[in-house]
C-alpha cells in the first residue's frame, strides 16, 4: 500500500509520497491542490486515517447549474475572438496542462482531481444563448465555443448541451468558432454543414502529440490523435474549414513533433495550423510538476527548466502578447520550427473570414414590429 502524507506550508499543500506510489488511471492530475479562496478544506493526511476515501479514484459526478448568462466577453488580445460560451465547467479529458483548471477554484473546488471528477453542467445554456441573441442591443461577433473547457468532452454524449446551442446558432444564423480535442464533434456534422452554408463556422481541432503513449498520460480521456486527424479529414471533406491547433507545445516533451504534426494535418485536409506555448499559471504549476516527476522522472527537471526559459524564469506567464508564444532562445527556436513547417505544408491554405451579415434573431424581428 502507498503511504501519502500532506504538508501545509504558507497556504499551499505539498504531497509527500513513497516510492510505491500508484497512479489514478484515466486521470491527468494525481492530486488536489489547495483552493486559495477557501478558509478551510477537507484533506487526506494519511492513508490509514479516517480520510482514506479521498485517496480513491472517484467516479465523475455532475453538478447541475443554471447561470444567468452564457456568453462572456474576452478581454485578452491573444485569443482572436472577443466572446466565448462554456456549456460545462471542469473537464473529464484531464489534460494536465490545462489553464482552465484554475477557474474551478471559483466554484469552491480544486484545480486538480476535482477539475476532472466534478463537472458543472449548465443545463439552461441554449435557452440563455437564444435570449441573449434576441436582445435588441446584441452586436454580432463570432463567439468561441468553448474556450475554457471542452464543449465536446465526454459529458456531452449524455447532456447534448453543445448540440442544443448549435441549433440556436443555426436558427439565428450566428457565426461561431469551435475548439475541441474530441471526435464527438462529428455527431453534429449536420448542424456544422448548415452553418457552413452561410460561412458561419470555424472548427479548431487541438492535437498535442502523435505519440499515443504520451497522449494517454498527458490528456488521458481525449480521443486518440489519429481519431482527431480522422475528424479533421471528415470535416474538411464536408466543406468545414478546420484549423489544427498544436496546443500546447511543451519544450522537451512534444516540441520535436511540430514538423510531423503539420505534415499529418495537411495530409488530412486542414486549412491552417497554429500553436501555443505551454504556460503553467497558478495551481497548474504544482499539478504539472507532480505529474511530470511521476511519469517522466528522468527528464522532469529538464522540461521544467525549458518551460521557465520560455517565460522569463517562471513556469507561468500572464502577460498579453508574450504568454501564448513565450520569449527567449528556446521559444524562438520553437517559433522558427513552426514557421518553417507552416510554410512547407500550408503555404497556399488559409481559413475564410466568418460571415456576420446573415444574422437573423428568430423572434427578435417579429417583436420589433410591435
Amino acid at each position: 500500500m502507498c503511504t501519502i502524507f500532506l504538508l501545509r506550508w504558507g497556504g499551499l499543500y505539498f504531497y509527500l509520497m513513497d516510492s510505491e506510489r500508484g497512479v489514478f488511471k484515466g486521470r491527468g492530475a494525481q492530486i488536489n491542490t489547495a483552493n486559495p479562496y477557501l478558509a478551510n478544506e477537507y484533506v487526506a493526511e494519511h492513508v490509514e486515517g479516517i480520510d482514506a476515501p479521498l485517496l480513491q479514484n472517484e467516479k465523475t459526478t455532475f453538478i447541475r447549474e443554471t447561470p444567468k448568462k452564457i456568453v462572456n466577453r474576452i478581454d485578452s488580445p491573444d485569443v482572436g475572438l472577443s466572446m466565448s460560451m462554456n456549456p460545462y465547467q471542469g473537464c473529464e479529458h484531464g489534460c494536465i496542462y490545462c489553464y482552465a483548471r484554475n477557474t474551478h477554484q471559483y466554484w469552491g473546488l480544486s484545480a486538480g482531481l476535482d477539475f476532472e471528477r466534478k463537472i458543472i453542467v449548465k443545463e439552461n445554456a441554449a435557452e440563455l444563448l437564444e435570449k441573449q441573441l434576441q436582445h435588441p442591443k446584441w452586436k454580432v461577433e463570432p463567439i468561441m465555443l468553448s474556450g475554457n473547457t471542452d464543449c465536446y468532452q465526454p459529458a456531452e454524449r449524455k447532456w447534448r448541451i453543445t448540440r442544443k446551442m448549435l441549433e440556436v446558432l443555426v436558427k439565428c444564423k450566428h457565426p461561431v468558432g469551435i475548439i475541441t480535442k474530441n471526435a464527438l464533434i462529428l455527431r453534429d456534422l449536420d448542424l456544422l454543414q448548415q452553418l457552413q452554408a452561410d460561412n458561419l463556422v470555424h472548427v479548431n481541432i487541438s492535437i498535442t502529440t502523435l505519440d499515443e503513449k504520451l497522449r494517454s498520460k498527458l490528456e488521458p480521456r481525449t480521443a486518440s490523435a489519429m481519431k482527431r486527424m480522422a475528424a479533421v479529414e471528415k470535416l474538411a471533406v464536408a466543406g468545414i474549414p478546420v484549423n489544427v491547433m498544436m496546443a500546447p507545445i511543451i519544450p522537451g516533451l512534444n516540441s520535436h513533433e511540430i514538423p510531423q504534426l503539420a505534415k499529418t494535418a495537411a495530409e488530412h485536409g486542414a486549412s491552417s495550423i497554429g500553436y501555443t506555448m505551454v504556460r503553467l499559471n497558478g495551481a497548474v504549476a504544482d499539478i504539472f510538476k507532480d505529474w511530470i516527476h511521476l511519469h517522466f522522472p528522468d527528464r522532469a527537471e529538464k522540461v521544467l527548466h525549458l518551460i521557465e526559459a520560455c517565460h522569463g524564469g517562471q513556469l507561468g506567464d500572464s502577460r498579453f502578447g508574450k504568454r501564448m508564444r513565450g520569449e527567449g532562445q528556446e521559444a524562438s527556436s520553437i517559433a522558427n520550427l513552426f514557421k518553417l513547417s507552416r510554410s512547407k505544408y500550408f503555404a497556399d491554405r488559409s481559413m475564410p473570414t466568418l460571415n456576420t451579415e446573415a444574422f437573423c434573431p428568430v423572434g427578435g424581428k417579429q417583436l420589433n414590429l410591435f
